[in-house]
């Protein structure tokens, strides 16, 4: 299954994190992400695994990309408000193709649902030539900061995001 390829402007680049195992900089297993607020509401992340997230040789393991997908979609409702955060409920993951070590994915997510406390999103982790590799379906329940981490986000654990950002991606 091909996802349709289309080019989208970026909005900005959202905040990352130092030890998180998705985006944390400081983190030597993790993978890094980048993730981009689209124009179009959507989210984008970018990121290239290693030999830490092997599962069988040259293939990145299924709980790696759970937790991307889980990232990206549980991201999503920071395009439209970035100080909201949430907590997972339940993820559903479908894996429909082998994940290749080092090649650079693309994972791409939205908010299909947002109620009052709960929001609920789909993912799409695509391959170099977007294939669609894995697909999730998620729901979250919407918590203040202070109650999913100790002692909140200060701005060393929740900080701007330096590299350079993309004025679009390919998607």
């Amino acid at each position: 299954m091909r996802h349709e390829i289309s080019e989208v402007s970026v909005k900005d680049a959202q905040k990352i994190s130092k030890m998180c195992l998705v985006c944390g900089q400081e983190n030597p297993y993790s993978l890094q992400a980048q993730f981009m607020n689209l124009d179009d509401g959507r989210i984008c992340g970018k990121f290239t695994t290693g030999d830490v997230h092997q599962s069988y040789p040259g293939r990145v393991h299924g709980g790696i990309i759970s937790a991307i997908l889980d990232e990206t979609i549980g991201r999503a409702v920071q395009v439209a408000n970035p100080d909201l955060f949430g907590v997972t409920i339940e993820l559903n993951v479908r894996f429909r193709k082998p994940v290749p070590l080092g090649e650079t994915l693309t994972v791409i997510a939205e908010i299909t649902e947002h109620k009052r406390r709960l929001f609920v999103g789909d993912g799409k982790l695509l391959l170099e030539d977007g294939t669609v590799a894995a697909e999730a379906h998620g729901r979250y329940m919407q918590m203040d900061i202070d109650n999913i981490a100790d002692g909140g986000l200060d701005d060393d654990n929740w900080r701007e995001d330096k590299r350079e950002c993309p004025s679009c991606v390919t998607v």
